[in-house]
């Protein structure tokens, strides 16, 4: 079984930035995918941004240009970096893994203020 303990929620002024982590611990054989994904009130989840086991990333074009996903291989640790947020970059944020199977964080608030 692995776990996944995210961190770096928070509230934030238009504008601003903030950065999450997740890290992954537990029975670990080799992490494939670790992305974001976001879901707002009201809305369905929704691909933020993703980066492979290599350093190949993908994000949502809402948010390209403004957020970086980056990975520490040797700790199991995916990041998002958040950068000129938007009153709609406002949701809980989710991290989640592809290893032997799927696994999801318990989920981070974001809240960005106008």
């Amino acid at each position: 079984q692995v776990q996944l303990v995210e961190s770096g929620g928070g509230l934030v002024q238009a504008g601003g930035s903030l950065g999450l982590s997740c890290a992954a611990s537990g029975n670990i054989f080799s992490i494939n995918v670790m992305g974001w994904y976001r879901q707002a009130p009201g809305k369905q989840r929704e691909l933020v941004a993703q980066i492979t086991s290599s350093g190949i990333a993908n994000y949502a074009d809402s948010v390209k240009g403004r957020f970086t996903i980056s990975r520490d291989n040797a700790k199991n640790t995916v990041y998002l970096q958040m950068n000129s947020l938007k009153p709609e970059d406002t949701a809980v944020y989710y991290c989640r893994i592809i290893e032997r199977r799927l696994y999801w964080g318990q989920g981070t608030q974001v809240t960005v203020s106008s």
